[in-house]
């Protein structure tokens, strides 16, 4: 167990807004705390660790901690080298993806206090699974500077019951190889039978009441409520197998056993295309031998445990990208399906409670097959209307995401449930597109109910009984309580795009003061690379090959498919010659440039980038900048060569 109480004698980090004053404190400055100081928001964990220094998943992580932040203020062991125990920042720590290796860095570094404003829930619970202490308490800060002993209770007050007890045992593994034992006991769920939402009733079906008896179920759940949940479907990538393999076999031994290996699934979709866009400088330090030992140790630890790995194809590239395989082949209603990536939640679209962890959740649930869970909060969306033409799903969540309400940390760890007639107007990739960005809200997860087009597609796809299929859906009950419900016109909408640095800079096209020009236009990734993406692509590609037109010579254009299965679509539809007359460069499945891994990310600070993707953190695509639109919009900017409505092309095309 931790100790009762905590006293920090390093040195306080303030992450502020200028670079210049946090230069001077990692040249050894130390700062009196200021209120009026202003901090960095959105701090991400693509600035903490960006994608190369992924590679590492051991100590060495501590060198590297905070190299991507924006600026360029922070240079490889300046915060180990530092002695700051104590790191300081504003809204949203942690936003991004679920990489553990972020807060992982972090403690390597010598960091054993997170403050700031608001904390991202992935990279929160990353920290409590690893022993890292958070707090949202500034007050905290001129007690450390007097170098008060902290009680170990200021860092669990507000924490559910199992959350307390995972920080006060130091981690995770500890705590739930206590559980495992019966040394621990998570409080039972007692509350009363009350109407549910959507995701609380596939919590409630699928919480563990007796960890060692395997029972299952409890006739109600409410937000707050913490437990365990038993998982349907487990993933990881190469980029996090190899830390979650090293941290089960070091809490657990090297004959530790994966628990029902038929539901885990491993993937090698992140990393297949980086030998293209790997600079020299990176290569210099060995980091390509790396970047391929984590698919080799992948493959390895899949064959140990006899589990199906998604591989590479044949054809180049990857099988698939690992969450249009889960919606393809893996997930079904009602399901609990987690993953080592934040875009887990886009098979929500079927129906299923879907969410990212990190390394340490994903180790974890390999021992024990379950993984905890707050109930969180929902926030219904009720779709009206029909999107115009010219208008798509990405359009949508941009102008969602670039509410208030998601602007300031309020959706922070919430369910987005969307709902309504107007979802039923839409096909079910484009519904994807809603649950896959329920993450860049700092969502927990989105989810739409099944209905007949899911239980058509399953049918279709898979080959699932339909009765059956039937069975598997729930629906939230009359009366069930929503922190907040917006209702939305999909008519109102219109092309949006986000502005760089942050999915939540979202604004309608119409309103981009200067005119934008691009030197890259990317179409794909797990959100824009589905079947109605390239529906989307084709179409505004055919209407400009009819005028006459192709991608300008001043822009590279990449669209890139999210499977192999995606790419025989767009090819039996002809699309891949549209894509070819256009001059388009076409790509086999991976991440790629999403996560600057592919063709298709920035080379230098000068380059603009228009992409289908979901996220356009500082660094996250190459050190230029990311405007976020549609495949609409990305596919008619790389024809006009700078950022224009869709109807630019599609309107023009009408009229002949």
């Amino acid at each position: 167990m931790a100790a009762d109480e905590i006293r920090f004698t390093g040195r306080i980090l303030y992450i502020t807004d200028d670079p210049e004053l946090l230069r001077r404190q990692l040249e050894g400055e130390d700062l009196g705390y200021d209120p009026d100081r202003p901090l960095r928001d959105n701090i991400s964990t693509d600035e903490i660790t960006p994608g190369w220094v992924c590679f590492y998943y051991d100590e060495t992580l501590g060198r590297y901690c905070m190299v991507g932040l924006k600026g360029g203020a922070v240079e490889r062991d300046a915060i180990r080298n530092g002695g700051f125990e104590v790191m300081v920042s504003g809204l949203s720590k942690g936003c991004g993806s679920s990489r553990e290796t972020a807060p992982f860095s972090e403690m390597a570094a010598g960091v054993r206090l997170v403050l700031a404003k608001s904390i991202e829930k992935i990279y929160g619970q990353n920290c409590q699974n690893i022993g890292l202490l958070t707090s949202t308490d500034f007050g905290l800060i001129e007690r450390i500077e007097r170098g008060e002993a902290i009680p170990m209770a200021e860092f669990t007050k507000g924490l559910d019951p199992i959350s307390a007890a995972i920080v006060r045992r130091g981690g995770l593994f500890a705590y739930n190889k206590a559980r495992m034992a019966g040394d621990e006991h998570p409080p039972p769920i007692e509350t009363a039978p009350r109407p549910m939402t959507l995701v609380e009733k596939i919590i409630a079906k699928n919480a563990v009441r007796d960890a060692q008896a395997g029972a299952l179920g409890v006739p109600a759940v409410a937000p707050g409520d913490a437990l365990f949940v038993r998982t349907d479907v487990r993933f990881s990538h190469e980029y996090v197998t190899p830390m979650a393999d090293a941290l089960f076999r070091a809490a657990l031994g090297d004959e530790a056993k994966v628990t029902d290996p038929a539901s885990v699934f491993a993937f090698r979709d992140h990393l297949t295309f980086l030998a293209e866009v790997m600079p020299e400088d990176k290569r210099a330090m060995g980091l390509l031998d790396k970047a391929d030992g984590l698919a080799r140790t992948q493959e390895g630890f899949a064959k140990k445990h006899g589990l199906k790995l998604y591989g590479e194809s044949e054809r180049g590239g990857s099988e698939a990208i690992c969450h249009n395989a889960v919606v393809e082949d893996l997930a079904l209603p009602s399901d609990v399906v987690i993953g080592t990536d934040s875009h887990t939640c886009m098979a929500g679209v079927l129906g299923a409670f879907a969410f990212g962890v990190g390394s340490t959740d994903m180790a974890n649930s390999w021992y024990t097959k379950d993984v905890r869970v707050r109930v969180p909060e929902s926030v219904r969306f009720v779709l009206e209307g029909e999107l115009r033409p010219g208008v798509s799903a990405k359009d949508l969540m941009l102008h969602i995401l670039a509410q208030p309400f998601f602007r300031t940390s309020k959706g922070i760890g919430k369910v987005l449930e969307f709902s309504g007639p107007g979802i039923r107007s839409l096909p079910l990739d484009e519904r994807a597109t809603l649950t896959n960005m329920a993450v860049e809200a700092g969502g927990f997860t989105g989810i739409i109910e099944a209905d007949e087009v899911v239980v058509d597609y399953l049918h279709e796809q898979r080959g699932v009984p339909r009765d059956e299929l039937r069975a598997r859906i729930l629906r939230s009950d009359d009366g069930a309580a929503y922190l907040e419900t917006f209702t939305i016109d999909l008519s109102q909408v219109v092309p949006m795009v986000a502005t760089p640095g942050d999915p939540r800079n979202g604004v309608p096209l119409s309103e981009l003061t200067d005119e934008v020009a691009v030197d890259i236009a990317y179409g794909g990734s797990c959100t824009g690379g589905k079947k109605s993406d390239m529906d989307m692509y084709a179409k505004v590609l055919a209407a400009a090959v009819e005028q006459g037109l192709r991608v300008a010579e001043s822009v590279e254009c990449y669209i890139q498919f999210g499977s192999q299965s995606i790419r025989r679509y767009a090819e039996e539809k002809g699309y891949t010659e549209i894509f070819a007359k256009a001059g388009v460069t076409m790509i086999d499945p991976s991440c790629g440039a999403c996560i600057n891994a592919g063709p298709g990310a920035s080379r230098s600070a000068e380059q603009v980038s228009i992409s289908a993707q979901n996220r356009n953190f500082p660094g996250r695509s190459g050190p230029g900048q990311v405007y976020l639109a549609s495949p609409l919009t990305v596919a008619a900017s790389a024809v006009m060569g700078r950022i224009v409505s869709p109807d630019r092309i599609l309107i023009a095309d009408a009229a002949e």
